[in-house]
């Protein structure tokens, strides 16, 4: 397995896995997330692609797409309450569902971790759903802590 930057050419295996990843969310949270849904689409991603401030890592076999991380650059500088600070934002990290636990998440997490070291930024953060436990297990063994906790009341 090697992990590289996604090209125009793995679109077709990015929105493979952006499928599952909305068909995760939606079993999780389907008042919030559409059934067979996408985050993006093939022009959404292509551009996306194009952004040096969204860098977005494949785990590759070959051919064959194994998983994707889409990451964003956050920068916070000369904020009147916040720290300056440089983040690596990990918007969506998705494995296939058929090589899930073998070690594919945890390779693409510490590539993101050495890019955004080598970039130099100071944290490398990321969003997880609630009901999503298979993740949240798999960052806490990371290392990661919650940093903040978003609430709500369905009316």
């Amino acid at each position: 397995m090697t992990i590289r930057f996604a090209a125009k050419e793995d679109i077709p295996g990015l929105i493979r896995l952006l499928r599952q990843v909305g068909q995760v969310h939606h079993e999780i949270r389907p008042d919030i997330f559409r059934a067979g849904a996408q985050k993006y689409d093939e022009a959404a991603l292509s551009a996306l692609l194009r952004d040096p401030n969204r860098p977005v890592f494949a785990a590759m076999e070959g051919d064959a797409m194994l998983g994707y991380a889409f990451c964003i650059f956050q920068e916070v500088k000369q904020d009147g309450a916040l720290a300056d600070r440089k983040n690596l934002y990990i918007d969506d990290l998705c494995v296939d569902e058929g090589v899930r636990g073998k070690g594919v998440a945890k390779a693409l997490y510490d590539a993101v971790l050495a890019w955004a070291r080598e970039h130099g930024c100071d944290a490398v953060t990321l969003n997880v759903w609630c009901g999503n436990d298979r993740a949240m297990a798999f960052y806490e063994k990371c290392g990661l802590k919650p940093q903040k906790v978003v609430m709500e009341t369905i009316l």
